[in-house]
């Protein structure tokens, strides 16, 4: 038996006895695509085991991330810090193996994947930061940036909406440097997918403007070392292989569903041992596959080597690039300059417009930004003005067009945050986070601060109607673990927003309006905090009025009423209520005392975030219901956010706290 076959089949073995043990797993994938895994890691991932984070590696993307055991075999023969007994402990608490493949859980592993498609979407983020970065800083005979970014998928990958997304982008932009590899069984869950999914995949990629290549038989490595270096050689275009394989190729239920999602059994598995004529004891990979495939992971490290001496060279040449590439790459915070300027709002706007203006200040000291819209940069206000738009003639523009693909766009950005050296910036209507809520969760999952602009944030965008009118999208993204969501009143609040994502190691949604606010003397940094006092008097206030955005004008409003009846009111601008929270309980005390039981929340989102900061004698003004269609002041007044309603409702809450 040829070394190659005999790696392959040692993929397989410790594929399925990892999902045998934990006593669930996909085999179906490891089985069937162990040869694809193979002949990529052997032949044609520039990688370093010794050191996973070497910034020109090539990246690879297993967008089936139910095949994680696949990935895990393969980074255990080639060298990386996957050890027998984290194989042994697939899918157990506490292990470095869970059961879809986590960034920062496991060396090797470049992006959190599981839900269908999105790692297509991250793929193509990847091949957008090489080329960005290469335009960037690559100089005839420096080539410092140039690698190639592969990714495996399956049948359910390719039927995501997702994935035509980012693929038809990709063809768009011509990005010869990846690679997909389409391990096509023709199975899912429920069956064959003859009943799903009949569509001629070869054409769409080739519409989508694709060179597209075929792999008649899966385990065939020769086939398939001759399809890469197709792929490779065509730079003009990206490339898919399909790849045509049989699920849990080898076991009893070879061909079927039944591969895909459950172990094979005690008696299945032997018989799969016994059809390979393996012998081995169990978790243990042959000596001779063993130094076979560490061999080929010690060559590659002379790449890493070569281009250590080829930075070297460059540094010498280019210093100045060469000390900016470094600093890119490090990801450290960035250095905001004159913050008199970033805060400088001399007029009422749209916290749009200064979001608009913020990015732009920002990026002379950013200078990694790379922004983009999904067809609304008009709007949204998010262009950096005179940086140019990143295209097959332009990779170093700065600016992104995603085309009305909201989905495809969020996890493109997390691709570009994760490749290392750039910051993400993607931005949209607010009702279309909906759209984007997989890729969001996934930067939360992953904790990688990548930057959210939602505009048109409440029944404030008035005439198009309900259906772009966000209400509930608030709460839906503070529900989610680890996001920051900014709701700025100003234009010094949404410059502290900025800056608060840019200095972040987690996501951050930045939630602005269409219409003008005011401009408040009293903001700055220190909404940073996430909760503060905006005005206030000199005695203790017999009143706490609580609000976001826009409608901590109407409560400036409803301070001078209740003035006007003897009734202090203190103003709380909360723009964020996740760095709220993360303050000290002397701090929280502070902005909103216990013992004052009087309060009115007010957002014109949904009710379900302000229970907690009214209490149990508390109003809330929010939305109950969606919005309507009609002009922004009609709305508000029809749904109660006026400065006379939340006089009364603060006059109803003290009535209560005084019946006590």
């Amino acid at each position: 038996m040829n070394l190659a076959k005999k790696s392959v089949d040692t993929i397989r073995v410790l594929s399925a006895e990892a999902i045998e043990k934990a006593k669930s797993g996909h085999p179906g994938i490891c089985l069937g695509a162990a040869a694809i895994g193979y002949e990529l890691f052997a032949d044609f991932l520039n990688f370093s085991y010794k050191n996973p984070h070497w910034h020109n590696r090539d990246r690879f993307v297993l967008s089936a991330g139910h095949g994680s055991m696949l990935l895990y075999s393969l980074l255990h023969l080639f060298g990386y810090n996957v050890k027998k007994e984290d194989i042994e402990n697939f899918r157990q608490f506490g292990s470095i193996t869970p059961g879809h493949p986590e960034y920062g859980v496991t060396d090797g592993v470049e992006t959190s994947t599981g839900p269908l498609g999105q790692g297509i979407g991250n793929a193509v983020g990847f091949a957008v930061a090489e080329a960005h970065l290469g335009a960037m800083f690559n100089r005839p005979d420096y080539e410092i940036v140039d690698h190639f970014t592969y990714v495996l998928c399956g049948d359910g990958c390719l039927e995501e909406g997702i994935s035509y997304e980012a693929c038809s982008f990709a063809g768009t932009q011509k990005l010869g440097k990846l690679i997909l590899l389409y391990d096509k069984n023709n199975i899912t869950i429920e069956g064959n997918i003859n009943t799903t999914f009949t569509e001629e995949t070869a054409t769409r990629f080739a519409a989508q403007g694709w060179q597209v290549l075929r792999v008649s038989d899966a385990n065939n490595v020769a086939l398939l070392k001759a399809a890469l270096n197709r792929a490779k050689s065509d730079l003009t275009r990206p490339s898919i292989i399909i790849c045509n394989s049989v699920i849990g190729y080898g076991s009893a239920f070879a061909g079927t569903a039944n591969a895909h999602g459950s172990p094979l059994g005690e008696e299945n598995l032997q018989k799969l041992k016994d059809s390979l004529e393996w012998t081995q004891e169990p978790f243990t990979a042959p000596d001779d596959v063993k130094a076979h495939c560490l061999k080929l992971a010690d060559e590659k490290l002379k790449a890493e080597q070569e281009w250590n001496e080829l930075f070297a060279r460059y540094s010498e040449e280019y210093p100045e690039l060469a000390e900016k590439f470094k600093k890119f790459m490090s990801g450290s915070d960035p250095d905001f300059g004159d913050l008199n300027e970033i805060f400088n709002f001399p007029k009422p706007e749209a916290t749009r417009v200064s979001g608009g203006k913020v990015l732009n200040r920002l990026a002379g000291n950013i200078p990694n930004l790379m922004v983009g819209s999904a067809d609304l940069s008009p709007s949204t206000k998010t262009e950096l003005k005179g940086k140019g738009f990143f295209s097959p003639d332009s990779r170093e523009g700065c600016n992104i067009r995603f085309g009305i693909r909201e989905h495809a766009m969020a996890a493109i950005c997390n691709g570009i945050q994760l490749h290392g050296g750039l910051r993400a910036v993607c931005s949209t209507f607010f009702t279309f986070s909906d759209y984007m809520r997989g890729a969001v969760r996934m930067s939360a999952i992953m904790d990688i601060p990548v930057t959210y602009v939602f505009t048109h944030d409440s029944i404030g965008v008035g005439e198009d109607g309900p259906t772009h009118q966000p209400v509930e999208h608030l709460i839906a993204l503070r529900a989610m673990p680890d996001l920051k969501v900014f709701r700025p009143c100003d234009g010094k609040e949404t410059a502290a927003a900025f800056m608060s994502a840019f200095t972040s190691n987690h996501p951050t949604a930045i939630v602005l309006s269409r219409q003008d606010v005011p401009q408040y003397t009293s903001t700055g940094l220190t909404a940073m905090t996430g909760g503060y006092t905006v005005s206030d008097f000199d005695d203790e206030p017999d009143v706490l009025l609580i609000s976001t955005g826009a409608e901590v004008e109407l409560c400036v409003g409803a301070q001078e009423l209740l003035a006007q009846e003897g009734i202090k009111a203190r103003i709380v601008s909360m723009p964020c209520i996740e760095e709220f929270e993360n303050q000290t309980d002397e701090y929280k005390a502070h902005v909103l005392p216990p013992h004052i039981k009087a309060r009115v929340c007010i957002e014109a989102g949904s009710h379900y975030s302000w229970y907690k900061y009214a209490g149990d004698k508390g109003e809330i003004i929010a939305m109950h219901t969606f919005g309507k269609s009609g002009k922004a002041e009609t709305l508000f007044e029809h749904f109660g956010f006026t400065k006379e309603n939340i006089a009364e409702k603060a006059k109803a809450s003290m009535s209560k706290v005084a019946q006590e």
